[in-house]
Formats: structure tokens, sequence, C-alpha cells
């Protein structure tokens, strides 16, 4: 039997399917439509088994709804621009465009490699100005609908690179490359105008029903709608007030001091009298401005000496300025109810403030013996009843909001209103490798539109990387340019686009990559979009998924598209994990220094010396725990590395990557290609017994068959590879057993070819293989999906149950629906049944169709 050699095979039909412009797509009006995306990835240079996981479940979805008759779109791009670029050009004296272009084909070839139904043909880099030339464009559609706007911001700044930083390039307060303190700073920014859409981008949500829960709650918090009263508290001995926003206007009797944000106006006046406080502002700019980094912190003020009336009682409470108030949030001012918010109650235990409790627990778990409400450790949060707040006293919570701001309304100190978490996209980046802005500041004109004529703004080629900051801000000569208005010395923008700029319409591109006048043919985008199957990481379940459905609203606005919802069904794939190693000296070791001894323990590979293994924990190159897919893929073939991350776990959560499970999928893969050669030979040896097994081998395959679609429409991939396991493993019984004769041969042959079908989305070079082996015709690529036939999923018998006197002597197998006699007779020659009956007379027989015969006997 001629062994499965992997190399040959994959390297021959990866070319037959190329040949054959398989994976092609065209537009096919009138022809249902699958659209499968992942999420495009950054051209490291390296594919890691993220990426293997990712594009496997990818190309599992493609490859089953084309064989389904669906007109599939499955391309490939990469999101190619961004700081690793830049920092590769620090290091190593290289362009970014050359690091770039250099790593993309590498990952071109290696992705290849895995055997991907891709659609090379549709293939984008986002660096290349033929693809950004079209969100520049978009860019000055939003300007010129409202939908873009310049205003001054705060911001991380990096004094040593005179660059912004995202938050996440914030590192203890200190920029990630250069490790000098951050600074807020307030600089002036592009925007997009997300907000004018966060009604209908909560909307949305409740009709993404093919979104995972979890996904549609987080950008439900993040969008974070909420009702609440917008009030004035008078300052003591002052005719000013300071605004204040809060969703818990329930709470107002158990107010004990008022924050502001360090950024607030009335905080700036007062640093600039008062040292104290300016030394806080100062501290607080030294801290990241996200809310998570500011959540983070230790909740930290000053007192400003300011104190505020309280609207319904008379009493005062202080004014502080506080590091965990928001200026971007609602007024950026707040009223602190200790009692309950963890973070008043935080700050108050610091600063010793009362701590009034005002809602008694629906639960009681801040309820004293006597009644009384109580405070423990923590601030309570949940349900109850408001109590020592007057008017408000007996009510639930609800009803005390409505009722609180219906009093502060009517004293004229405020008025309900509606707030959102939400902000407005920042979209400027002071960095060379990202898409220029096209804009021209001029002296006399303003800001000024590049003209569409003078599309795309090209980023210079001859620019160096040796001063810090941004290398367009000190090009001799790029930014200086006449006014397209006046004529007159101008200067271009020179920062760039966030890079999820490019990521937020993609989708859209791919429908018609190759239109160079237009981002896309509105034709083709309406044929193709929504994407029926986006596939990636739940680490971009807020940004990038957020932005990518603010664009499509956009671009709905300015007559680009006729869509809402850019992803219909999104699947968030888990992580690869491995185990961790360590060596003596404490140092990282990869899986490839270390081994197991014939006892059981983990030694280094080079000289035996022990090993220490840790937890196991998520693939990275900082802990070493990697494995190179490329070796994989020399060593066990694609198909087995895509059969072991399918079947190890539910695609949805983490996974262990063990050599022992790759070494078990090449071995499974082995004997699936020796059950094609053994299916093979056996119609070649001709046997001539009769066989009646023929229809339950056909029933297996179609029970197989209805089984695995429904365990891949509902993503239970590994699932799908047990069933297709009970039906390999079944088939390879029946050879086994022999004897097929001429009606027994067809059947063995339909169904392994059926088997073959069912393993082609996973594991597509095999089946191919498999294919030709069992001698069918054509590509199994090509080869319609196997249509169930539901007569076959009825078993033809039924294991029927024997009872004496309704007691259970025995069972017997039966024909479906046989006759009450034959059932009657094959029951009374049970042995045990028999045995029951002996030298007794049979009075009656009571038989429940294809479940039970009771024999009662006196």
């Amino acid at each position: 039997m001629a062994r499965y050699n992997f190399r040959e095979a994959e390297q021959t039909w990866q070319a037959r399917w190329d040949e054959a412009q398989c994976f092609v797509a065209r537009e096919e009006p009138g022809r249902p439509k699958s659209y499968v995306l992942e999420m495009f990835p950054y051209p490291s240079g390296r594919i890691h088994m993220g990426h293997v996981k990712n594009y496997a479940i990818g190309d599992l979805f493609a490859r089953w709804r084309r064989a389904q008759g669906k007109n599939v779109l499955h391309p490939m791009g990469w999101d190619a621009f961004g700081l690793p670029a830049e920092n590769a050009a620090h290091e190593n004296n290289v362009h970014p465009a050359i690091w770039t272009r250099q790593n993309i084909a590498s990952m071109r070839d290696q992705l290849k490699s895995i055997g991907l139904a891709i659609d090379w043909t549709r293939e984008i880099a986002t660096c290349e100005p033929d693809y950004y030339r079209h969100e520049q464009w978009m860019f000055l559609k939003f300007l010129e609908a409202g939908l873009a706007y310049r205003k001054e911001s705060w911001v991380n700044w990096d004094p040593v690179e005179n660059t912004v930083l995202a938050n996440e390039q914030v590192v203890d307060g200190m920029g990630w490359r250069s490790g000098a303190p951050v600074e807020r700073r307030r600089l002036s920014q592009w925007f997009l105008k997300i907000t004018e859409f966060a009604d209908d981008l909560l909307h949305g949500l409740t009709t993404l029903d093919r979104w995972p829960d979890k996904v549609r709650t987080m950008q439900d918090n993040w969008v974070g709608k909420s009702s609440g009263l917008r009030m004035r508290w008078k300052i003591v001995d002052s005719d000013a007030g300071v605004e204040v926003y809060t969703t818990r206007p329930d709470t107002l009797f158990g107010a004990s001091f008022a924050a502001l944000s360090p950024e607030h106006p009335l905080i700036a006046d007062l640093a600039t009298r008062d040292p104290k406080i300016a030394a806080f502002v100062a501290e607080c700019r030294k801290s990241g401005t996200s809310e998570a980094a500011i959540e983070a912190q230790e909740k930290i003020g000053v007192d400003t000496g300011l104190r505020v009336q309280h609207p319904f009682q008379d009493r005062t409470i202080p004014v502080y300025a506080a590091n965990f108030v928001l200026i971007e949030y609602g007024t950026g001012a707040i009223f602190g109810c200790p009692a309950h918010d963890a973070r008043d109650f935080e700050f108050a235990r610091k600063y010793n403030l009362p701590i009034l409790p005002v809602v008694k627990a629906a639960d009681g778990t801040n309820v004293a013996e006597d009644g009384s409400v109580f405070v423990g450790e923590e601030s309570f949060n949940g349900p109850g009843t408001i109590v020592n707040s007057d008017f408000l006293n007996g009510l639930d919570v609800e009803a005390a909001k409505l009722e609180a701001i219906r009093r502060i309304e009517a004293l004229g100190l405020g008025k309900g209103t509606t707030v959102y978490r939400l902000r407005d996209w920042g979209v400027s980046r002071q960095r060379y490798w990202g898409c220029p802005i096209p804009v021209i500041h001029c002296d006399k004109c303003g800001v000024v539109p590049v003209p569409e004529n003078q599309l795309p703004v090209v980023l210079p080629e001859d620019v160096t990387f040796d001063k810090p900051g941004n290398p367009l801000d000190h090009h001799p000569t790029w930014k200086h340019v006449a006014c397209p208005t006046c004529a007159g010395k101008a200067v271009r923008e020179t920062d760039t686009f966030d890079t999820f700029f490019e990521s937020s319409w993609y989708f859209a591109r791919f429908c018609s990559p190759h239109v160079s006048d237009k981002p896309f043919d509105r034709d083709a985008a309406m044929y193709w979009l929504p994407v029926d199957n986006y596939i990636g990481g739940i680490e971009h379940a807020v940004l990038h998924l957020l932005y990518a459905r603010f664009f499509t609203r956009a671009m709905k606005k300015v007559g680009l598209i006729g869509i809402d919802e850019p992803f219909a069904g999104l699947f968030t794939q888990g992580m690869i994990t491995h185990e961790t190693y360590k060596s003596p000296a404490g140092q990282w070791l990869s899986p490839s220094e270390v081994q197991r001894d014939e006892a059981g323990n983990w030694t280094l590979t080079a000289d035996g010396s022990p090993v220490t293994p840790g937890r196991v924990e998520k693939m990275s190159k900082s802990k070493r725990n990697t494995v190179d897919p490329q070796e994989i893929l020399e060593r066990y073939g694609a198909d087995s590395a895509r059969l072991f991350i399918l079947s190890d776990t539910p695609p949805e959560r983490d996974m262990e990557w063990t050599e022992s499970g790759v070494e078990g999928a090449w071995r499974y893969a082995s004997r699936l290609w020796r059950l094609a050669e053994d299916v093979a030979e056996l119609g070649m040896d001709g046997a001539i017994d009769d066989d009646a097994r023929g229809e339950d081998i056909m029933r297996a395959a179609h029970r197989a068959v209805a089984q695995v679609d429904e365990q891949f429409e509902s993503f239970r991939i590994n699932s799908a590879v047990a069933t297709i396991r009970t039906l390999s493993n079944f088939l390879e019984e029946q050879v086994k057993k022999g004897g097929f004769g001429q009606s027994g041969w067809p059947c063995i042959a339909s169904a392994t070819a059926i088997l073959t079908q069912l393993v082609a989305p996973i594991m597509p070079h095999l089946a191919e293989s498999m294919w030709e082996r069992l001698g069918r015709p054509g590509l199994v690529v090509d080869a319609a999906w196997p249509k169930v036939d539901p007569a076959m999923l009825v078993a033809s018998s039924v294991t029927v149950a024997v009872q004496v006197n309704g007691k259970l002597k025995g069972t017997v197998d039966l024909p479906r629906d046989v006759a009450n006699d034959d059932a009657q007779a094959a029951a009374v020659a049970v042995p045990a049944v028999a045995q029951a009956l002996e030298g007794k007379q049979l009075r009656k027989v009571i038989v429940v169709p294809n479940r039970i015969v009771n024999l009662v006997v006196g």
C-alpha cells in the first residue's frame, strides 16, 4: 500500500486549485452568496498558530458553503500601516515600505502553504497608494457631510519621541519605547463624529442575532447610554455654580462631596492661584487619558476650599479636584455618594469623608437586625428602597430617580437628560507610516481640503528616522505646498490616520478591489455585503468592530452604500496556548529546547539538565512558548495541523497546543488514506458474495451528513470532527468484515466518498487524494455537498424491550413497524423469556409498536 505523501499531495492539489481558478469569485446576481472573511493580519513577517486557527476556521466555512452551492467570496489582505514598521526602521535601518512588503511576501507564501480557499486575485495592502487614496477621498466626503472635524483634545504626549501615544502605548505612566514620563497635552486633532450614530449603533446591536452576546454587551457598555440628571450646585458665597451630571439622582441625600476633573475650567482657574491645585493637575497629566487607565489608578484628589449648597438640605459639601473624573463624560463634574458607588467609596475612605447610606438593599445585605441601614467594607450598588432621604423614602431606586429629577426641575436647578460614554473618534497620529490626512493649512484660508484631482497624497520615500517625532514634520520639502485656494504658501497636514481607519472599510474594498475611480463598486458591494461569517479575536470586540459599524453608516450617509451593518455573523475564536518552561537559571525556554526523559521529567535537550514546567499560557514571544507553524507544516503537513486545531476544543475556547495532539491528527489522516486505499482495492477484487449490509452503511453516512451540517452551522466544529471519526471507524469495521459482494461494494464506496466530502473542508489536500483514489470524477472541491435522504435518517430496525408480566426479561432487534405476530414470535424466542414462560399459560400479548412486547402469563 502506498504511504500518504502529504508534501507531494499538498503541492499537487494547491497547483490544481490555482490552475482551475477554483476560488476566484465573481458576482452572479440571483445566485445565493456567502462572504467569509477573517480579520486581516498585520504583516509582521511570520505567521503564528493564532493565524493558523483563524484561517482554518474561515477556510472550513468557505469550502463548506461553496460545496453547498453558494457563490463564495473569501479574500485576503494586509493591515499594513502602523508603528511596528517604524520601529523596524529605527532598529534595522530599513525603510518601512521595504520591511512591510518583504513581510507580506513571506507571510503570503506561508499562508498559501496551508491550502486556503482564498481568492488571491483580490489581495490588498492598506499601505499602497491605490488603497489609501480612496480613504483620503472618503475622509473629504465625511468632512463635507459634517462627520469629520478638528478640535483640541487631551492626548498622551511623549516628550522625548515628540509624538502622541495611544493609551496602550503608555506603560506605568511611561512612553513604551522612550521610557520618558508621559504628559497630558491639549493638541488640535482630527475627529470622526461617531457620536452622531450612538443611538443607531445601539439599536443595530438588536439586529445582530448571529453575534456573540458577550460582544454585543461590550459594545452596548462602550456606547454607554445612560439617563440621568444634569443639575447646578450653587457655590457658597458666590453667584457661580457647578454643573454636575449624575445617573443616580436617587442618592442625592447621600452626597458627601463634589468632584471635578483636573481639566475642568474651574480647576484650571483655581490652579493659577493655588500652587497645591496646580501641582495636583500637573501630576494628573502624567497619567494616561483612557477611562481604563484612570480606573486602575488610586483615587486621589485635592480639596479646592470651595463648598456647594445641597439642593434639599441645609448643609454644604466640599468640592475636590479628583483624578477619576473625566472631562469628556457628562459635565466633567460629579457629586459623590460613597455608600453607593465604588469609586466614591474609595475616595471617601482616603479623605475621611462622610459615607451616608440611602438605599436599603432588597436582599437585606446592608440591613442590621434593628432594621437600620449600615455601611460595610464596600459600597452597595444594587436595587432596593430609599431611606434617610426625606420625600424619597419608601420609593424604589427607579421611582426615586424620576421623583428627584422632577423636584430638581421644579426648583429650576436642572433637567433630566441622556448622555453617552462614547466619545468621538480621534484619528490623528503623529507618525510617518500611515495614510496622510488630505488637508492643507493656509494662514490666509485656514484648513483647505486637498483637491480631488490631487489625490492620493502619497507618503514621501526619502524620510529619515534619526530624529525624534514625526518624520513628515521635519521633512525638508514634502509638507511645503501652495494653497489650492489662494496659491499662497501653505503646509500639508503632517498627521496620519489611526490605522483603525484602514480596517474600518477594507471589507467593502474586497468586493471590487481593482476599481480605481472610487473606493468600491456599489453594485458589487451590495451583492456581497454584509459579510456572512466574520472571524477574529475577542480583543477586537469593541474598537475595530465599533469603528467598522460606524464607518459603514458614514459611507451610507455619503451615498457609497446602502447597508448599515457590515458583519451579519461574527465568530470570536479562542487563543492558542502552550505550556511554559524555565531553565535552572530562571530563563524562559522554547518547546523546541526541551524534552521529556524516561521518567516523564522535563529536561534540556542539549545537556539533560532539569527544566521547570510552568503554567499553560497564551503563546507569546516574551515567554518563548511559541511553536513555529512552518516546522509543524514540514513535519506533519497542513491537514494534520488544521485537523488538530479544529478538533481539540470548541473553537471559541482557548486550546492547548501539544506535540502529541498534532501527532494524533497525523495518525488519523494516515488511517483515512488507508481506508480509501482499502475501499478502492475492494472494488478491484470483484468479490462475489452478496451482502445486505449496504443499507446500514448508507444510513450511517446520511446520519453523519445531517449531524455535520448542524454542527458546522452552529460552530461546533470539534463535535463535527467527532461525528466524522465515528463514521470512519464504522466504515473501517465494515471493510475488515469484508464480503460485500456486488450489492455491497457500491454502498461502501459511496459512503467512503461521502466521508471524503465531510473531511474536505477540514483536510482538503487529503480529501482530494482520497477522492482521486476512489475513482471519483473531477475535484472534491467542486463536488456538490451530499444531500441527506430523510428516509435514511430513520433506522431500519429498532431494539424492542420484552417483558413478562411487566418485568423486563430481555431485548430483541426487529424490523421497524413489524407485524404484531412477528414481534410476538421473536419475543418468545428470547432465551430468558422462553425460560420465564416455561410451564405457564400465555393469557395476553400487549405490543407497543417499535418499543415493547409485554407477555402476560398466569
